[in-house]
């Protein structure tokens, strides 16, 4: 960006906190109305920024050692090829020194301090609590606080989202603004994070997150794009030499770059739409949008392709819920994707069971069988391998990352995916009558729930549930909203209708 705008550097992620949680508790905040949830809502929104910052911080941080300790051994190994030492003389048995075996009989290395007088002494005392310190504040203890942190809202969040179908007043309340001024802080926002996607070098995948786990392997191949000022000073992908290998990172770079910026872009123009078309509020809906390009998440991730594609998919699953079988293209584009939005099939399928349910089945079974299909004919690994890898049939045991890695047994992911597979089947039958309303919520539960035994990275994929989160928080009374009202009967419905309307004429 500085190449287009005079002396334009990226924010901190810290001071792009600061500034996007006053903005948005100024444009959003219900101020005459002090105890409402939506000011409930918008704090936990914010409270989410704190852990994403020690996370990253603490990544930051171990990428910066392992580079130190990469370096050092780099020069240590040229000093050694550069200047090798004289070789002496070989000495007696009786006249060679100790060797360090010798002296150091495998106690381990202490440095000892002479204590001349009370001040000395209190001065070491003090010395022990900065130790402690230190090694709680290590690169390790900082992610493993920032997960902590994450999950806590989270489990607020989920909790919120169980309760919503039982709010059933919802009184309207708009942003604290008017849709002009929304429309240019939503676009003005929207252009400078898309520019700093286009201007950004891509990264190794482990800078912004942890390897990714079970979905579709072509998404492995793609390069992260960061969009982080901290994360300019760490070692990218430097070309090899190898002109069709380089030409193949560049294929990669771009069609990841072209794919955020798309999915961002049908974030935004999918809630705008849903707030026209199913609230009857384009304001909200332009609210919701914005409330999504302010949060610090979206401009921390913004280049994570595997964050927003699978949130871009889902969330116009929902906006063509009128149409079961392209609501079941895009879900099952979700799906084959990242596997878990799997867990959310029993959901729909208990929304459309009254009206709709095969045309979605056969869109969602149809989009994956495609994908298998495109499966077998790419790449040198075997199908069955890839179909593993698609479908997540890997023990929960397996290499965990996260917060699996930093101090969690991953023996607890058991009990985990087993209450949160109880989750998903019990929104299937609570409430007995679904309406879009408790579509949206549930859905957004059931994908907050997957954060919590997500193997890789869990509860840094906010995007997955963030949109329906916003409209969950924005959205009216949807009690009208259900499938056997909005959804036409098929095709066999309306040449049953047209030979009526022949007869009748």
């Amino acid at each position: 960006m500085g190449e287009f705008l005079f002396q334009y550097k990226r924010p901190e992620p810290t001071t792009w906190v600061y500034m996007s949680s006053f903005l948005m508790i100024g444009l959003y905040f219900v101020f005459h109305r002090f105890w409402s949830i939506r000011n409930l809502d918008i704090v936990l929104v914010i409270f989410l920024a704190p852990g994403l910052l020690m996370v990253h911080e603490g990544r930051r941080r171990e990428l910066k050692e392992i580079e130190s300790l990469v370096a050092q051994s780099a020069f240590d190994q040229r000093t050694n090829d550069v200047s090798q030492p004289p070789q002496q003389p070989a000495l007696p048995p009786e006249a060679e020194p100790p060797t360090k075996a010798e002296t150091n009989t495998g106690a381990p290395k202490v440095s000892l301090v002479v204590v001349q007088d009370l001040d000395d002494s209190k001065q070491i005392i003090d010395v022990v609590p900065a130790i402690q310190q230190a090694r709680e504040f290590t690169p390790q203890g900082i992610q493993f606080s920032g997960f902590v942190w994450l999950f806590v809202i989270q489990c607020c969040l989920l909790i919120r989202l169980m309760l919503d179908p039982l709010m059933v007043r919802r009184p309207l309340l708009d942003p604290n603004l008017s849709a002009g001024g929304l429309n240019f802080i939503g676009v003005s926002l929207f252009v400078f994070m898309m520019a700093n996607v286009v201007t950004s070098t891509p990264r190794q995948q482990v800078e912004q997150g942890p390897k990714l786990g079970p979905g579709y392997p072509l998404m492995h191949m793609l390069p992260a794009i960061p969009t982080r000022p901290s994360g300019d000073s760490l070692v990218g992908v430097e070309p090899t030499g190898d002109i069709e290998l380089d030409a193949k990172k560049l294929w990669l770079t771009t069609i990841a770059k072209s794919l955020a910026i798309l999915a961002h872009l049908a974030i935004v123009i999918g809630i705008v739409l849903i707030g026209n078309r199913h609230f009857g509020n384009i304001r909200s809906g332009i609210g919701c949008a914005l409330l999504y390009l302010l949060l610090p998440y979206t401009a921390q991730m913004t280049g994570r392709v595997d964050h927003a594609v699978p949130a871009a998919l889902l969330l116009w699953a929902v906006l063509m819920y009128r149409n079961p079988m392209v609501a079941g293209i895009f879900l099952g584009l979700a799906a084959g994707l990242v596997y878990y939005p799997l867990f959310l099939l029993p959901l729909w399928f208990s929304f459309y069971w009254q009206r709709g349910a095969r045309r979605f089945g056969v869109g969602v079974v149809a989009t994956l069988c495609i994908l298998m299909l495109l499966l077998s004919v790419a790449g040198t690994v075997s199908l069955l391998d890839h179909l593993r890898r698609m479908y997540g049939l890997i023990l929960p045991l397996m290499e965990p990352r996260g917060i699996w890695s930093l101090g969690w047994n991953p023996m607890w992911r058991f009990p985990v995916i087993a209450g949160f597979v109880i989750l998903s089947f019990f929104f299937a039958v609570w409430p007995a009558q679904k309406n879009l309303g408790t579509l949206i919520s549930a859905t957004a539960a059931i994908m907050v729930g997957a954060q919590f035994w997500h193997g890789d990275g869990g509860g840094l994929y906010i995007a997955w549930f963030l949109p329906f989160l916003l409209l969950t928080i924005f959205r009216p009374n949807l009690q009208d909203r259900v499938a056997l009202k909005v959804i036409d009967g098929g095709a066999g419905m309306v040449r049953q209708r047209s030979r009526l309307e022949v007869e009748a004429a």
